[in-house]
């Protein structure tokens, strides 16, 4: 989709927050938005955007594993919006939210060292012994999305080590400290030149679905409620589309 023109884009977003009933006001609000850290770069950018047309409202992220932010909630950190890379780690704070949606989607795929020095040709090859592997842990969304996709192509893996988030697994094979990692496809676009991806056959590959909600919690639930429900619109999704996220 191509970019809105910025004109069009702030009405998009004037819209989306009259919705919501925060279209304009003298107080500032200041919003914490706790966010699976596969979407650093495209909510950096989206909150540049809806800081830009709500002019009363600043967005802070903390990015982190889904799990440990859902934690977070849990133990009443803070916050005002959650946002996960998967919906079971919503689930897990269901009664501490409200207005949950699908916003984004991803996949998985195999990241390996520049050029692919050990011939990784799919998810097959990460069987070898030899191969050092590592993983997303069990409980953390890119580690079950990973053993979706190994289920889904017979292959038994026996990870070097199993990270937090999807980025320390890529920060492993930049850095020569693994040789191959599943990751998501989006966070390719993070490694630039430091690694390269071997892709993973649709048949294989799995939807991994990016939820939001605001938290009950919250000291300014309707301004988290408009920043959920903006991140629906035409300005939001030409933004995560950018940067790898199909949208609903």
């Amino acid at each position: 989709m191509p970019p809105m023109p910025r004109v069009a884009a702030l009405a998009a977003v004037a819209l989306a927050l009259a919705g919501c009933g925060i279209a304009s006001g003298d107080e500032r609000i200041n919003l914490t938005v706790l966010a699976a850290s596969s979407l650093t770069e495209a909510f950096e950018e989206l909150g540049t955007a809806y800081g830009a047309a709500a002019k009363n409202v600043t967005v802070r992220f903390e990015f982190a594993g889904s799990q440990d932010l859902a934690m977070d909630v849990e133990e009443r950190e803070p916050a005002d919006v959650l946002a996960t890379a998967d919906q079971a780690s919503m689930d897990t704070v269901a009664d501490r939210v409200t207005g949950r949606r699908a916003f984004a989607y991803n996949s998985m795929t195999i990241a390996v060292a520049p050029g692919n020095p050990k011939h990784v040709q799919g998810l097959a090859s990460l069987a070898d012994s030899r191969l050092r592997v590592v993983l997303g842990g069990p409980i953390v969304p890119v580690g079950r999305y990973a053993a979706q996709v190994l289920a889904k192509a017979g292959v038994t893996v026996r990870p070097r080590s199993e990270e937090a988030d999807a980025r320390t697994v890529l920060t492993r094979v930049r850095t020569g400290r693994a040789d191959a990692g599943i990751v998501y496809v989006t966070d390719m676009r993070s490694a630039g030149i430091s690694a390269t991806s071997v892709p993973i056959p649709a048949q294989q590959n799995v939807t991994a679905t990016y939820f939001a909600a605001a938290l009950r919690a919250s000291d300014h639930e309707p301004a988290a409620k408009a920043f959920v429900a903006w991140l629906r619109s035409p300005t939001a999704t030409a933004i995560l589309r950018k940067y790898g996220f199909p949208t609903p």
